[in-house]
């Protein structure tokens, strides 16, 4: 009774009033995930669909749309998904930002999840009514949109869960691990990198896992309590004094000469002291990398003993780990207490030969640097600061250094000890090693809020910092000037006059000088060090853009020469090459390329590098956003393209790079159209063909050619590539010079037109082996190890795999390769995971013709031998090599769980290789290896799947199946309500076909009224 007023109630509501209500409630949501300050680009993106759902329940309140329970149920679904993101977001704005970090994967799980069902929410809207096509279309794309639509932590985060995860399993991580797991989560959530803030940031999540513990899991609760008690080992928890007292009390149980290794330390391979050891299966230890090169090289043997190995398992021995590490803790400490006396005595040679071991060990673990603390050297390095001896000072400057880099109590102790400041002052004046060591210690001090006040009082720091701002060394310009900004804020006339004289007066020379300050002032400009912040300014507010485009139009080349040589300075910035794009600079920058009379040779080069420079600026954002482009019209690609043919190899390197640039712009595939129009394939191949004198211009162009082989037709380069330039591509990838030229060079080879004469003349130049083993098994990976390679190498490779010859498909068969494939279905991307779903497929094309009949036994023997029953789909005897067979590389199950990994192309490449097995004869066979590994829930939820192609392609295999009564009688319950559906909304072709496949599962008669 109740559900039935409760449903009344709902239809008396009005349509409209629906939609506002929905609407209101979604402009709520899409204001509480505004305001939450974590995962605030995953909150940003959701609430960019939200938006775009208001904008769709706008139109729909104003078109004919039919007033359906179905409709009602999707906005009843919407409203409550909405709900939970809102309570999400209220949750996320007001829990401990740690308690948030360390759970970002369940909150963007739950978001994921929500964004999915109001996808599938909004596909019940009756859009077969509708008659306003703008509407139907909207929906369609952004539920497409939503279902694919996924979440993810950012690079710093998944760094941190990792620690995080990694701190667990070690469950022996000591307090530096701590630390630094510590300093990350509190930059990630903006926590101060100093004690009390951080103490109180671990008291705030302390709390919140307590008080989170009734709405959790015990073993989610548990593993909550494991992070609390891996960042209580923090030093954050523990007080100086506490930490010094320890250290004490442990250097006082020691002895005062370090103890030789035991033999069981060493490995008996390369007889050194073991860092990570593993126990092989003779019961032997030896250290992981020694053991791993003697089985790499085939040994199946203990190297100590001699016996066969039963297995080649590498067992962590970290109980002998954990020995070693306390043996090296415990001498490592001996030796820090030995040194001290060293650093007092008077031979010089003894006290430099102390120093450098001192900062051996200070460099080798942030925890020595905290016992050289402890134990009271500051003081000793500081008074060697005023040693004569050049080489003592400079080294004991190098340790503080070292000190005081993430320690705000070392740089408290520094500017306490007497004179220490003054002597780091007086090293500002020496020679530049030594001034340069200085200088990075005072820059490490002034972070300190406390010392910053003293280093501004010393006298002459100020003048000595401002005297290396013109220094030639770029670091240590760099660190004068960032020591000027850290003072900046004192009452003191000389760094702010110091800093303004540096610019003010050059950019109004600049602007309205004679002609030979003019000069002088652009010339400084082209030469200066200058940091991204100056630069930007320099641009945006200080105006010296205007005057340096002036000068390109200077009758005098000096003018025009130190004019583009400080453009290409300030260009380097992304920004700037923008404002300069915006202001008019690319059309002077091509007069003086095109025109030899107006410059020489060494100015269009520099030209050439100012124009790149803006060609990568269009690859940012800002970019995107204003739709800026360097090139407006075709005759701008061609005239700069053509000057390829033209000029010397720095020109050239410079324009490939910068059309390299432009054609991954916002507007990149217009231009690459444009440029596949001209003789651009032809121009690149030749200069992917040139020798080795000219190896980065080659890289240039192989890099540009694979841009235009993305998206480009087989026309475009049939005509251009042959045997040398598929020749020149191979040892580029075989032997690279440049990661980036091997990428490319392997992205041209999968997209290159599936030809078969190519094909011939890459299998010729031994294409193959170079694929699989550069590549593809990892065994020669140094030339390429980024995800993308992969992909673009497993591609490739499907070629050689293709049904139709089997002697191609033999020789990729041999190199053991349908195993590895199998592998990638575990480990590799979406991508990678459908390339080698197709070529597992293209292999299983013919392995009922390649699988060997079972051999017949005669009457008398049968009863005494036991008869071979082959494969199980098949019936002959098959193996991966001779019949290329999936149930033998056990890629069957790896192929079943990319069904349901979301990928469209992973899942109907996967499902293509799945129904291979059950092909003609091959369906009862077949359906019972599928069957068993559970492939038949899965191919039916595709049938609810947002791809057309891979419902028809899910429904097409049931068909076949369900033409077994026993799959019928198994999983007709489970696939009747999805069929049924597409005979709703499905196409005319699916809809005859899912009526077939419902007359197979005898339910047409009842359900005639659904179609």
């Amino acid at each position: 009774m109740e559900k039935d007023m409760t449903t009344t109630t709902k239809s008396m509501v009005s349509l409209p009033e629906l939609f506002s209500q929905s609407t209101v409630a979604i402009l709520d949501c899409i204001q509480a995930a505004k305001a939450v300050v974590t995962q605030t680009e995953n909150f940003e993106k959701f609430s960019n669909f939200m938006e775009k759902i208001t904008l769709i329940l706008k139109d729909l309140s104003k078109s004919s749309v039919d007033d359906s329970e179905s409709l009602r149920n999707g906005l009843d679904i919407v409203n409550l998904e909405i709900k939970v993101v809102n309570q999400l977001a209220l949750e996320c704005g007001s829990r401990n930002k740690s308690y948030l970090l360390i759970n970002c994967r369940k909150i963007l799980k739950q978001l994921e999840n929500s964004t999915k069902e109001i996808s599938r929410a909004l596909n019940r809207i009756p859009l077969a009514r509708l008659d306003d096509l703008r509407i139907i279309n909207k929906i369609t794309r952004l539920c497409k949109d939503m279902a694919e639509a996924e979440y993810s932590p950012s690079v710093m985060e998944i760094t941190v869960l990792e620690m995080i995860e990694s701190g667990l399993q070690e469950r022996n991580v000591d307090r530096c691990y701590a630390n630094d797991l510590f300093v990350l989560i509190a930059e990630r959530v903006g926590v101060p990198d100093e004690n009390l803030a951080m103490k109180k940031e671990l008291e705030e999540l302390k709390a919140e896992v307590q008080e989170s513990k009734l709405g959790i899991s015990m073993a989610e609760s548990r593993r909550m309590e494991q992070i609390v008690e891996l960042l209580e080992m923090a030093d954050v928890m523990t007080s100086y004094e506490e930490k010094a007292k320890r250290y004490e009390n442990e250097r006082d149980s020691l002895g005062t000469q370090p103890l030789q290794a035991l033999q069981s330390f060493c490995c008996p391979i390369t007889m050194d002291v073991m860092v990570d050891p593993v126990e092989i299966s003779s019961g032997r230890t030896f250290e992981r990398s020694a053991i791993e090169r003697w089985f790499a090289d085939g040994h199946k043997d203990c190297p100590s003993t001699s016996i066969q190995l039963d297995s080649l398992v590498l067992q962590p021995n970290r109980t002998l780990r954990q020995t070693i590490e306390e043996w090296k803790y415990r001498n490592k400490m001996i030796t820090i207490v030995s040194i001290k006396p060293k650093l007092q005595s008077n031979d010089e040679h003894e006290v430099l030969q102390s120093l450098c071991e001192l900062q051996d060990l200070c460099r080798e673990r942030e925890l020595h640097c905290e016992w050289v603390t402890f134990e009271g050297y500051i003081p000793i390095l500081t008074g060697l600061l005023s040693a004569k001896n050049r080489e003592v000072r400079t080294q004991a400057l190098a340790i503080l250094c070292i000190l005081v880099k993430d320690s705000h109590d070392n740089k408290e102790r520094i500017a306490k000890e007497d004179d220490a400041l003054k002597s780091i002052v007086r090293s500002l004046a020496r020679q530049i090693k030594e001034s340069k060591l200085a200088l990075e210690l005072l820059l490490q001090l002034s972070r300190s809020s406390v010392v910053r006040d003293v280093i501004g009082t010393i006298q002459g720091c100020i003048f000595l910092v401002v005297n290396m701002l013109n220094s030639d060394d770029a670091q240590a310009s760099r660190d004068s000037r960032e020591l000027l900004d850290n003072l900046s804020f004192l009452d003191n006339n000389v760094i702010e006059m110091a800093k303004a004289n540096f610019f003010k007066p050059l950019l109004h020379l600049l602007s309205s000088g004679p002609d030979e300050v003019r000069f002088l002032m652009a010339k400084t400009l082209s030469e200066i060090d200058l940091t991204d912040h100056h630069k930007l300014s320099l641009v945006k507010d200080g105006g010296a853009l205007g005057p340096l485009l002036q000068l390109l139009s200077h009758e005098d080349l000096g003018m025009k020469t130190v004019a583009v040589k400080a453009l290409q300075n300030l260009s380097s910035l992304p920004q700037n090459g923008l404002q300069m794009i915006k202001e008019g600079a690319v059309g002077p920058l091509f007069e003086i390329l095109y025109c030899h009379s107006l410059s020489s040779p060494s100015l269009r080069e520099q030209v050439a590098v100012v124009i790149m420079h803006l060609a990568k600026s269009t690859n940012s954002p800002a970019a995107d956003d204003e739709k800026i482009s360097l090139l407006e019209s075709g005759e701008d690609i061609f005239k700069l393209f053509s000057l390829i043919s033209f000029t010397g190899p720095n020109i050239q390197r410079n324009i490939l790079e910068a059309f390299c640039a432009v054609c991954w712009s916002s507007l990149g595939s217009e231009i690459r159209a444009k440029l596949r129009q001209l003789p651009a394939v032809q121009v690149l191949v030749q200069l992917c063909e040139v020798n080795n004198q000219m190896v980065r211009v080659r890289a240039s162009a192989v890099k540009l050619f694979y841009c235009l082989t993305i998206d480009g037709d087989d026309i475009s380069f049939q005509d251009h590539v042959g045997q040398r330039c598929i020749d020149t591509l191979l040892k580029i990838i075989k032997s690279p010079t440049d990661e980036e030229e091997a990428a490319a060079a392997m992205g041209i080879i999968s997209n290159l037109p599936k030809d078969l004469q190519i094909t011939q003349w890459l299998l010729d130049s031994g294409a193959l082996d170079i694929i699989i083993f550069a590549f593809i098994t990892g065994r020669n990976r140094n030339a390429l190890n980024k995800e993308h390679g992969i992909e673009d190498a497993v591609r490739a490779l499907c070629r050689f795999t293709v049904s139709t010859n089997k002697e191609w498909q033999k020789k990729v068969a041999e190199t053991g390769v349908i195993l590895e494939l199998t592998k990638l279905l575990v480990s590799g991307t979406p991508l990678t995971k459908q390339y080698a779903a197709v070529s597992l497929k293209q292999f299983s094309e013919s392995s009922t013709a390649m699988s060997q009949p079972l051999k017949k036994t005669r009457a008398f023997i049968c009863c005494f031998a036991a008869s071979e029953t082959g494969c199980q789909v098949h019936r002959g005897i098959c193996t991966v090599e001779s019949s290329f067979c999936i149930l033998e590389a056990d890629a069957v199950e790896p192929l079943v769980r990319m069904l349901e990994e979301g990928h469209f192309g992973a899942a109907e490449a996967s499902l293509d290789a799945l129904l291979t097995l059950i092909d003609n004869e091959r369906l009862q066979n077949g359906c019972k290896v599928l069957d068993q590994v559970n492939a038949i829930p899965p191919i039916i939820k595709l049938l609810s799947s947002t791809s057309t192609k891979l419902q028809e392609k899910a429904l097409g295999a049931l068909e076949r199946i369900f033409r077994l009564p026993e799959m019928k009688q198994r999983y007709a319950t489970l696939a009747q309500m999805p069929i049924v559906d597409i005979t709703q909304r499905g196409s005319s072709g699916m809809k005859s076909m899912a009526a077939k496949v419902l007359a197979q599962l005898n339910v047409l008669g009842e359900q005639s009224s659904y179609f």
